[in-house]
């Protein structure tokens, strides 16, 4: 029985007929096909995979500790042996900003996934139910959608005592799944109204299998280009939440809290180099995971071929 449905299935979708041999790609052997072939993706996906692995292991680049200190050399220029040079702490600021990759990366990631899990989830259930249950969680999402959300995240975090990226991570993931929630409901209402869906159905599928193995397969595209261009807007809202005090702290290092401790106008006059480096990793990052958003949406989008 299973063996018949993903027949079915997958010979309708490919326009009635099981594919042979050398037939026309479906969506994501095409996307891929076109993805290796555009600039943009290549480029923006080798900076994002060096910018991991130096969060995974920044002493691969920088042996220093980002803890150690020299109130002597206090905001001192660039040298042979400190290329960034010191920061007002007197700590080394090329060896701060690539551990602060470490921090910065994970919240945005984590959150990524927790609101692509979260959204995906509840905009699944809503378009492939509809009825009372579609109704109940689209007036959810609508109330979540109406908090702002830097400043809800800001009003969460000052009442949270606890300290790392784990309040963050959970206050962005609580205050970011409705946009993914509305783009899958869309999606999966869409795709549950094709051929295949109903072939399967016929068949004696049952609602789970319908969801899982014929409807959310062919609706996750724009979750997951949502999810991309989302990772590196996270990223930014972590430093924009350090940088107001409320979200990563001292001692842990982060692009947002050096950005924020360097942010004294006279110091920036005196010493520029303390906050152009930090600035300069967090909005390159930034900028990579959205061209990676865009080359997958431009690969995904069949209205743009």
């Amino acid at each position: 029985m299973e063996a018949q449905e993903d027949a079915v299935a997958k010979g309708l979708t490919a326009g009635g007929t099981v594919p042979e041999p050398g037939a026309p790609r479906g969506l994501w052997s095409d996307a891929w096909h076109d993805l290796r072939r555009n600039p943009v993706f290549v480029v923006s996906a080798l900076l994002i995979v060096f910018l991991v692995l130096i969060a995974l292991w920044p002493g691969l680049i920088a042996g220093q500790d980002p803890q150690r200190c020299q109130l002597g050399r206090s905001l001192e220029g660039p040298d042979s042996g400190h290329w960034f040079g010191f920061d007002t702490q007197g700590c080394d600021v090329y060896t701060r900003t690539v551990h602060g990759a470490r921090a910065s990366i994970a919240v945005g990631l984590v959150a990524t996934l927790g609101v692509a899990l979260v959204g995906a989830v509840t905009g699944a259930l809503a378009g492939f139910f509809g009825g009372v249950l579609d109704t109940l969680l689209s007036r959810v999402t609508d109330v979540f959608f109406g908090i702002p959300m830097v400043l809800g995240a800001i009003v969460f975090l000052s009442m949270i005592t606890l300290t790392g990226i784990w309040p963050v991570v959970l206050v962005i993931a609580a205050l970011g799944w409705p946009p993914v929630a509305r783009v899958t409901r869309g999606a999966v209402i869409t795709a549950k109204q094709h051929d295949y869906v109903a072939a399967a159905r016929a068949l004696g599928a049952g609602n789970a299998r319908l969801l899982l193995r014929h409807v959310l397969p062919n609706a996750v595209a724009p979750v997951i280009v949502m999810a991309t261009i989302m990772l590196g807007t996270f990223i930014a809202l972590e430093a924009t939440l350090s940088y107001l005090g409320v979200g990563l702290r001292p001692p842990t290092v982060s692009w947002g809290v050096d950005i924020s401790a360097a942010s004294d106008g006279m110091q920036f006059r005196n010493a520029p180099h303390i906050l152009l480096y930090p600035a300069a990793a967090l909005s390159l990052t930034v900028l990579a995971f959205i061209m990676l958003g865009d080359a997958v949406r431009d690969a995904l989008d069949p209205k743009l071929r």
